[in-house]
């Protein structure tokens, strides 16, 4: 019984000491924002991690393997988000994409080829007629793609995510925000690397 007692007060300790270490490493005002009143998540219960991304950014373009690799590692008290960032233009219409193929269960299948197209083919999908085009060889119906751009649930998301951008107060791409509480940039961050070290720090900090 003490062997055990030992060895979970070592772990303890141990966490404790590089919970420690990460709270000296990391700083609000430093590496990250701590936003003056959070935002809403979608799953209170669990330690919500949005990313906001723009289809064109070739940022995010560079980012997107690199985040899609470190989501699947999440602990179970955490999940994440992607949420378009509606700047105006072509930014509205690549968000308005997002939501129409989250709308229609097709985001996983083609969420990867949009990013493809854009910087490595030069297809901007700049009109719909572009994006059924390229979407058709992802088994997205053309109808439906057109009935669903438009539809009143689209338009909700659409709102929804420009609401979301204000509370984040965000002003580029791409951007973590960290259970509606905390914007990582990468200027104070410095690489993407170590904005995902500071989001597992934070999504700890936020552990239910």
């Amino acid at each position: 019984m003490r062997k055990l007692f030992a060895i979970g007060l070592v772990w303890v300790l141990g966490s404790l000491s590089l919970a420690q270490a990460q709270s000296a490493q990391y700083q609000a005002g430093v590496h990250y924002v701590e936003l003056p009143s959070a935002a809403p998540t979608q799953n209170p219960e669990k330690v919500e991690v949005a990313e906001l991304f723009w289809y064109g950014c070739g940022h995010c373009f560079t980012f997107e393997p690199i985040i899609s690799d470190w989501k699947q590692s999440l602990p179970e008290h955490a999940y994440f988000r992607p949420v378009p960032a509606f700047f105006g233009g072509s930014w509205d219409t690549h968000g308005q994409l997002f939501y129409t193929l989250e709308s229609m269960n097709k985001l996983d299948d083609a969420h990867a080829a949009i990013f493809q197209a854009i910087h490595n083919q030069g297809n901007r999908l700049a009109d719909v007629d572009a994006m059924v085009k390229l979407l058709k060889q992802y088994g997205v119906d053309e109808d439906e793609f057109r009935k669903t751009w438009a539809s009143p649930g689209v338009k909700l998301k659409i709102a929804q995510a420009k609401r979301l951008a204000r509370d984040y107060r965000a002003t580029g791409v791409p951007t973590l925000i960290v259970n509606g509480k905390y914007r990582i940039e990468g200027g104070m961050a410095g690489s993407f690397e170590n904005m995902l070290s500071i989001a597992e720090y934070l999504v700890e900090r936020e552990r239910p």
